[in-house]
């Protein structure tokens, strides 16, 4: 039961995302609930809230909010941290997907697959960045963190 069962993203008062973004977005959401593997550790003495979770992301003052409540609603608390690790990542990030977007328009085959492998590294470094992030306070698996991550940069994008 260590795993997200619900995820709402509150990009309110964030520009519109383009069609890309909002694809990524899409399937990042889909693919996490999907199959994720997401715990809370034990801290400050307390035991480690039970999962499922419903996770809620945000952008407050500046800084990533995951809201965490249990199955039943009830709240378990808010993981808070900053932005700033993340900023040169998801600006790699998102660079490297405009020129994905692009050359998947107009390159053949060979050339997409070369700037696909770069933008993986991206975000792999970016679920590496996460899982440091959360150091002592959640576990999850590399696949869960990189969707996270593709979370992370929407919000990213409009803050």
């Amino acid at each position: 039961m260590s795993r997200i069962c619900q995820i709402e993203i509150d990009d309110s008062g964030l520009p519109t995302p383009t069609p890309e973004i909002e694809q990524e977005r899409k399937v990042a959401v889909f693919d996490l609930l999907e199959d994720n593997s997401f715990r809370l550790l034990a801290r400050d003495g307390n035991a480690a809230p039970p999962g499922p979770y419903d996770m809620a992301l945000s952008i407050r003052e500046r800084r990533l909010v995951i809201s965490l409540r249990d199955d039943g609603g009830a709240a378990l608390g808010e993981i808070i941290l900053s932005l700033g690790p993340f900023r040169q990542v998801v600006k790699d990030y998102y660079q490297i997907c405009a020129s994905y977007f692009d050359a998947v328009k107009r390159l053949p085959p060979s050339q997409i697959e070369a700037i696909d492998m770069a933008r993986r590294g991206i975000h792999n470094e970016g679920a590496r960045i996460l899982q440091e992030r959360l150091e002592g306070k959640a576990e999850m698996d590399g696949d869960t963190a990189r969707r996270l991550f593709t979370l992370i940069c929407v919000l990213h994008f409009g803050g």
